[in-house]
């Protein structure tokens, strides 16, 4: 039970993160991947784009 909220409260942080910059919360859960330069470039073409997609990424495990 304990490393079950461990990790919905490094998920709550890495999506709080991500919402006030989101390739940061991408950054912190899958490094330096495709992913991180597709949040990258989403959020460079709008705010957005780069929450949903790096909420996405966050919450897809």
């Amino acid at each position: 039970m304990e490393g079950r909220n461990d990790s919905f409260l490094g998920d709550l942080f890495r999506i709080i993160v991500a919402v006030i910059l989101p390739p940061l919360g991408v950054l912190l859960e899958v490094g330096l991947t495709k992913h991180f330069w597709i949040n990258i470039l989403l959020t460079l073409l709008g705010w957005l784009p780069g929450i949903i997609h790096a909420v996405w990424v966050i919450s897809r495990r």
